[in-house]
């Protein structure tokens, strides 16, 4: 790690993770190299391994991120109601993971290929935020529904998240291998693939 204060650390991985970011819009996973993430800093390509040793590490940093801004929100939601009805919380799941499709996306895609690819201090940086997004959730789940069991909803909502992105998204191939397959199927939206499975898991009306 280079010498400089702890903010101009922040601030140079920040805009690291944020060019990342920035080509993963266009760009898929397999693509972006250390070299295309260091052209658009405002820095050398080699001072990135200041930072992070692989592409991964930037990746696994995004996610993190991800969690750490979805579970702001969750803490703010038991912060900010008393009660809540399953189709209210299942409703506000969907509309707050329908603004993280980042994270779906990286959860359903590279998720392994992040973890196995990091050192094993930026992977624990990373388990700590998955871990507080777990346990924003189930505060949630206890405060809001006292009669249901949280860790059940946990067992099956987490998992879950995996395999949104896939059933909300399709490239203009995939739909059209569909359509010449004459698989009759109807893609979903993000906040519609949510409020279904935790009306479900909470006894709402999906």
């Amino acid at each position: 790690m280079p010498k400089g204060s702890p903010e101009l650390t922040a601030t140079r991985k920040e805009e690291i993770v944020n060019a990342c970011e920035q080509l993963y819009q266009t760009m898929s996973f397999k693509d972006i190299t250390l070299k295309e993430i260091g052209a658009v800093t405002s820095f050398t390509r080699t001072s990135i391994y200041n930072y992070f040793d692989t592409k991964e590490e930037i990746f696994l940093a995004l996610m993190q991120r991800e969690y750490e801004r979805w579970t702001a929100e969750m803490e703010q939601l038991a912060e900010d109601n008393d009660t809540m009805t399953a189709e209210t919380f299942a409703a506000v799941l969907g509309g707050s993971l329908e603004k993280h499709e980042q994270l779906l996306k990286l959860l359903a895609m590279n998720h392994y290929d992040m973890e196995a690819n990091s050192r094993p201090e930026r992977l624990t940086e990373f388990k700590v935020a998955y871990g507080a997004s777990l346990e924003a959730v189930r505060r949630c789940v206890q405060k809001f529904f006292p009669d249901r069991n949280a860790e059940h909803f946990l067992f099956v909502f987490f998992p879950f998240l995996f395999g949104v992105y896939p059933y909300a998204v399709a490239t203009e191939k995939q739909l059209r291998a569909m359509e010449e397959a004459n698989l009759s199927f109807r893609m979903h939206s993000i906040y519609e693939l949510i409020y279904s499975c935790v009306c479900q898991l909470l006894g709402g009306a999906a």
